[in-house]
């Protein structure tokens, strides 16, 4: 294919992009939760222009948004592509040094001599996949941010190749970047009328040749839990130790519905903070289940648990408030199933098995999907997103670029 030199280019623009700090945070009212994600978008608009990309902007929020005009003369569908500029909050992201391990040899990864990091072939055996290939790893001290800057990386040589090749043919192509992904944020401002596309695809899948249109259900919910407390030395019959009954309540959780020990289609319950004493305490919990009914069920179940717990030890005692964050898209994304099935002829053109599998968590497509923009998502290439023992294949980067000029021909034929 002409262009392949520009998908040559998806390595040096993804180890560019890792190294530019753009972690978000939670607990944020701003988007973007960090101003320093603008850093890595006002980089995107230059690049974009340079490129002669047109209708360039960077939203006030830190939204980068660019159009590809078309080069035919018939109508066809006008599709976007989209990830996320932010890395997640669970590691560091500043100062990422990505190592190349050229041709792979199926051996454990020393990430970090010093401070003894490897990345083990036993605890992390899809790696061996790779055996030949040349990976993209962290230096152990940081997370790689594959999710999601080679989805960012990927759409841009991908663009690269368009716009220095004028003979491929293809229909309008519309391209926007978000920050805040990773803290349930990324499409709160984007502007789907503005962006102006049909339907699109999040860049923001793992292994090569994943395709997903299902995702969780999802909420988030907070409980405030009122103690009392009283020297211990006189305690008897008076003291109530938050954080007992905090444990309490989370004890009366189905043991089962824990992501310890769910996978594929089944939901759970996650504590992922506990804080106070025994005056008061402060729980956070997250709430997933692809079933509409099963995750209804589930809201319901932790509110009855409140409301027994508040009959025995007094109204109040728990107070409880559950917030959902997104839907599971399969209900908009199936009247339009051709974006599946022209996704899957994609990779099968370029060689890539299809892999459609349902998303254990949510992508900005699950959330646009529901904002009127079709949007499923599909693969980067990356493994063990959000920690140290993060890689990915160079290979696998161009073999997505190459999908996703095989997106554009299928819908420009």
């Amino acid at each position: 294919m002409e262009g392949e030199c520009f998908m040559k280019h998806v390595t040096e623009r993804f180890i560019k992009y890792a190294k530019i700090d753009t972690q978000s945070v939670d607990e944020m009212d701003a988007v973007p939760s960090s101003e320093k994600q603008k850093n890595l978008a006002k980089v995107l608009v230059e690049e974009l222009k340079e490129m002669g990309a047109s209708n360039v902007r960077m939203s006030d929020h830190g939204y980068v948004y660019a159009t590809i005009p078309s080069n035919i003369d018939k109508k066809v569908p006008v599709i976007g592509f989209i990830s996320h500029m932010d890395t997640a909050p669970a590691m560091s992201g500043k100062d990422v040094n990505p190592q190349i391990i050229k041709n792979y040899n199926g051996e454990d990864i020393v990430l970090n001599k010093e401070l003894k990091i490897t990345l083990q072939t036993s605890q992390y055996p899809a790696i061996k996949q790779y055996i030949g290939q040349d990976l993209i790893v962290t230096d152990g001290n940081t997370l790689l941010g594959a999710d999601d800057k080679a989805g960012v990386a990927e759409i841009m040589a991908m663009v690269e190749t368009l716009l220095s090749n004028p003979d491929i043919k293809h229909g309008t192509i519309q391209i926007g970047f978000t920050p805040d992904e990773e803290v349930g944020r990324g499409v709160d401002f984007f502007d789907v009328e503005g962006f102006g596309a049909e339907f699109a695809y999040t860049v923001d899948g793992g292994e090569l040749g994943e395709i997903e249109y299902e995702n969780f259900n999802a909420a988030g919910a907070k409980l405030c839990i009122q103690g009392t407390s009283i020297h211990p030395g006189s305690a008897k019959g008076k003291m109530i130790n938050a954080l007992l009954l905090a444990m309490e309540f989370q004890e009366m959780l189905p043991v089962h519905d824990n992501p310890m020990y769910t996978e594929k289609y089944e939901g759970f319950y996650m504590l992922e903070s506990l804080e106070g004493g025994v005056d008061s305490a402060k729980a956070s919990y997250i709430i997933r289940d692809h079933d509409k009914v099963k995750f209804q069920q589930k809201k319901d179940n932790f509110l009855k648990i409140v409301n027994y717990l508040n009959d025995k030890y007094g109204e109040g005692t728990f107070k409880a408030s559950i917030k959902d964050s997104y839907y599971n898209m399969k209900e908009k994304v199936e009247p339009h199933f051709h974006l599946i099935e022209n996704a899957k002829k994609a990779m099968e053109d370029t060689g890539v098995k299809p892999i459609v599998s349902p998303i254990r968590g949510g992508t900005d497509g699950a959330r646009l999907s529901y904002m009127g923009l079709p949007c499923p998502n599909i693969c980067t290439g990356g493994h063990n997103f959000h920690g140290r023992y993060e890689y990915i294949s160079i290979q696998s980067m161009e073999k997505v670029v190459e999908i996703l000029l095989n997106i554009i021909r299928i819908y420009t034929e």
